[in-house]
């Protein structure tokens, strides 16, 4: 067939579908039944065209159409995932602020004691042993050697993306014991998120005391802006059970529990999420002795600054929950 026949045959179907593109592009809706069998008959003619040689103008002008068709079908799809993912985490945000006082109350809980043993751990190392072993202390000093080739836990794993599944795993435990700690009044939550900021401080204190600051406060100030505030929500979330255990109010106290899992495990979901994040940059990024210092410091005061942002001040958290 003669390219002038080919397009006097379906010139009418080419505006046709051009003027439906331009409709649905004023009107925003998406394609009716009838477009996705027009697209593929479209697709069709780009590629009899291309196959018999046609000018280059209607080759054009059909790859153009095709494109813009492809765009306007799948393009539902697209939104209606980000949609989705910002719908969830409009929700994480939103029950994240209307139970602050919890976060704020796992956020003392975990600092207050990391900053009162690092001090204490820098200026007398005898406190250190009373968390930390001399072993364990020794282990501690060999992780963040900057003679490593990478920095951190020693790795039995053999790649980066190998040790990202460590620290899932590790991560992950670690908030789960922090949630699930809640049902025992919350004490268990309580003793976790304690333990944890003992220990940071303990860590902290000690390396800095022995000369290691320059290895491990790198390492640890990118991932920890997601790790930390993660354990710490999952605190909040765990002290949440232990709350409405104590004091279930009019309800009996299993449906009061009952009511404060179904609110906390939306927190948990956002903290896993971070937890990702942090295992992610922890393989990745915070390990690695090729990167400069003042590079991982300047990425890791951003990150710290983000997700405080992201999780008390963005607009995101302003969505109504849907009913």
């Amino acid at each position: 067939m003669r390219e002038r026949d080919f397009e006097q045959r379906y010139a009418e179907f080419w505006k046709a579908f051009e003027s439906g593109l331009e409709a649905a592009g004023k009107s925003g809706q998406t394609p009716d039944k009838g477009f996705p069998e027009a697209y593929r008959q479209l697709c069709n003619h780009l590629a009899m065209a291309r196959q018999r040689d046609y000018s280059e103008a209607l080759v054009a002008y059909l790859n153009r159409l095709v494109m813009a068709g492809h765009h306007l079908l799948y393009q539902p799809e697209s939104r209606v995932g980000i949609g989705r993912l910002a719908g969830a985490l409009a929700l994480f945000l939103t029950t994240l602020r209307r139970n602050r006082r919890f976060v704020i109350c796992s956020a003392l809980l975990f600092l207050l004691p990391a900053l009162v043993m690092g001090v204490g751990t820098y200026h007398d190392e005898s406190i250190t042993y009373s968390l930390i072993s001399p072993p364990q202390a020794a282990e501690m000093e060999s992780m963040y050697d900057p003679a490593n080739a990478r920095i951190g836990p020693e790795r039995d794993a053999e790649t980066d993306l190998e040790m990202f599944g460590y620290y899932i795993q590790h991560n992950i435990s670690i908030a789960f014991q922090s949630f699930a700690g809640g049902i025992f009044f919350g004490v268990g939550s309580v003793v976790v998120v304690l333990y944890n900021g003992l220990f940071l401080g303990a860590v902290s204190g000690h390396l800095t005391q022995a000369g290691f600051s320059e290895t491990f406060y790198p390492f640890v100030i990118g991932h920890g802006a997601f790790e930390l505030t993660a354990i710490v929500i999952s605190g909040a979330a765990g002290m949440m059970l232990g709350y409405a255990l104590i004091s279930p109010g009019r309800l009996r106290r299993l449906e009061a529990l009952r009511r404060a899992a179904a609110e906390a495990v939306k927190l948990m979901y956002g903290a896993t999420f971070m937890l990702f994040i942090a295992a992610f940059l922890e393989a990745f990024w915070s390990s690695s002795t090729s990167l400069p210092v003042a590079l991982k410091l300047s990425v890791g005061a951003l990150l710290w600054i983000f997700v405080l942002w992201f999780c008390f001040f963005s607009s995101l958290g302003e969505r109504r929950e849907p009913e």
